[in-house]
């Protein structure tokens, strides 16, 4: 695999390179609650002032911190977190898509929460289907969805390839429709089926892990 080294993937490895230390990590801790002086610092940390001037010119050599003199005593400076410290240090956008197609066996469940959740929280359009679609959707989403005030699409389960289209993102949501589309798909997330189980908390923790990958998904995801 080739990994593009564009500045910004520079600028964010040398943050997590700066973070990698421990002490530099609780020093960036502190300092997201309020500044400190050096000193203060050396004290919270309980280790030798030079290694707190290290760790300081670490941090400022990629940008994490700064440092200005105090208005009463100006002997003294205070150490503060500069606004872009923690930027880029979760993932970025990874794709652009016209489209989300969210994908499971049977169009039944999880694919169908998917498309829901994504609809609150992304403008990007969002889709669903099924590599063996079933009857209707399962009556155990229905519910899940009602208890989460989720809004489901009034659609019966569609079979995939009446779905897709040749610039979707497609996300497999089951193990048995990712590896019989083998690598068509843009992501997988390996959600165990709920119907199987067929209880309202196994609806439950599977809206919630929907909920958890959606949310994280949705920001790093931009539209064509």
């Amino acid at each position: 695999m080739n990994i593009e080294r564009s500045e910004e993937l520079e600028r964010r490895a040398a943050k997590h390179a700066a973070l990698s230390e421990p002490a530099r990590l609780r020093i960036v801790d502190l300092l997201t609650l309020g500044d400190l002086s050096p000193t203060e610092i050396q004290v919270a940390l309980g280790i030798r002032s030079n290694l707190i001037t290290h760790h300081l010119n670490a941090l400022e050599a990629v940008g994490m911190i700064a440092r200005t003199r105090s208005e009463a005593d100006k002997r003294r400076s205070y150490v503060h977190l500069t606004t872009t410290a923690l930027a880029g240090l979760t993932p970025g956008a990874v794709e652009r898509a016209d489209r989300v197609v969210f994908v499971c066996t049977a169009n039944s469940a999880r694919s169908q929460l998917a498309a829901a959740l994504w609809e609150q929280q992304s403008t990007i359009p969002a889709a669903s289907g099924g590599t063996h679609p079933a009857e209707q959707i399962d009556a155990g989403a229905i519910a899940a969805a009602q208890r989460h005030h989720l809004t489901l699409a009034d659609v019966q389960p569609r079979v995939l390839d009446d779905v897709l289209t040749g610039t979707d993102f497609v996300v497999t949501v089951c193990d048995n429709a990712h590896e019989e589309l083998g690598a068509t798909g843009n992501l997988h997330w390996s959600i165990p089926d709920p119907v199987r189980i067929g209880t309202a908390a196994a609806f439950d923790t599977t809206y919630a892990e929907l909920h958890r990958r959606i949310s994280d998904l949705a920001p790093r995801l931009a539209a064509s």
